[in-house]
């Protein structure tokens, strides 16, 4: 469903942010043993079986900031002045909310990606009073739904501001990359901020080198800039919308235990019932099982290796075999 490595989610980089996919743990293995004190734990927040999914906020901020961010050729960007602020339109408008129902009626409604991004275009109006520029771009896209309708946004706006402009479908961020740097076959891409960021971050620092991206928006771009120069990029402004890791129950469960937010999961289900469904590496990552304890005292009885935010988490939460598990922010699945 998305462009980044951690997929992830899997959006080198992918050692980060796929980390940031599924996140390190250390009290449980990867598959269903107890965590300590869970001889006592009653079923308090036992799984709840249901049809609907809802993500608990993560009002801790233990993920990264992996917003939506355009990324463009250097020398692209300085030869055309309006394409960077045809693009921030887009960013200024765009939130999670809208990319989860974006996700939703290409993946689950089946609609054409073109059909779905021409609304949200004509809907939010992003195309009004845009700076006009001229020439040819091709604006690159990975593999998956996400990453086409956001490049087809991009497009739509773009040729709006008078370029003359095509989508093109090339892969993998180790092919996308080199190319978007190169500006020969593509120069405008749909970015994750935190997974580039640590991308390049290694890329020019060294594979040990200790993350900068942080779970702050602002913070992760201004870290991003300098990175950007040695790499012949520019990044536009971060939209609010996020493809990160979350956390899901389903929505009986959250009426249940009246919570909407990781903390008051913690507070309510403190008792180590809760039974925790994500991708193999969960207990071994710090943006998954591992945070959830550290940052939010969670306890867990068990650990359900699935997979990393797909059919058999998403499966496994509503058939009421896991109390939570990791999906994705951006998810069509979690459209009301």
């Amino acid at each position: 469903m998305r462009a980044r490595s951690h997929l992830l989610t899997p959006l080198a980089v992918a050692a980060v942010l796929a980390t940031a996919a599924c996140g390190e743990s250390g009290s449980s293995g990867g598959g269903g043993g107890e965590t300590s004190g869970s001889a006592a734990a009653g079923d308090t927040c036992a799984p709840i079986a249901g049809e609907r999914l809802v993500v608990l906020e993560d009002d801790q901020a233990l993920q990264l900031a992996d917003n939506i961010v355009p990324a463009v050729n250097a020398a692209t960007a300085s030869a055309q002045p309006a394409l960077l602020p045809a693009l921030d339109a887009v960013s200024a408008e765009l939130t999670t909310d809208e990319l989860v129902s974006l996700n939703a009626a290409v993946d689950l409604e089946r609609r054409t990606v073109e059909e779905v991004a021409q609304e949200w275009v004509d809907d939010n109006g992003v195309t009004d009073g845009l700076e006009q520029g001229s020439g040819d771009l091709v604006i690159g896209a990975a593999e998956g739904s996400e990453s086409s309708i956001l490049a087809t946004i991009y497009s739509l706006t773009l040729d709006a501001a008078g370029f003359s402009t095509e989508v093109r479908v090339v892969g993998s961020r180790e092919l996308y990359l080199p190319a978007l740097r190169s500006g020969a076959e593509i120069q405008v891409f749909p970015e994750y901020l935190a997974t580039v960021t640590e991308n390049l971050n290694k890329e020019f620092n060294g594979p040990d080198a200790d993350p900068v991206a942080t779970n702050d928006a602002q913070e992760t771009a201004d870290v991003l800039q300098p990175l950007a120069d040695q790499a012949g990029l520019v990044f536009g402004e971060p939209a609010e919308a996020v493809d990160q890791n979350a956390f899901a129950v389903t929505q009986e469960f959250a009426e249940e235990h009246d919570v909407s937010t990781l903390s008051e999961l913690a507070d309510v289900c403190g008792d180590g019932s809760l039974v925790l469904g994500g991708p193999e590496e969960c207990p071994t990552r710090p943006f998954c099982q591992i945070g959830l304890e550290e940052t939010y005292g969670l306890q867990f009885s068990e650990f359900v290796p699935l997979d990393a935010g797909g059919s058999l988490t998403k499966n496994a939460i509503r058939g009421g075999e896991v109390s939570v598990g990791l999906v994705f922010s951006s998810d069509g699945a979690l459209a009301p």
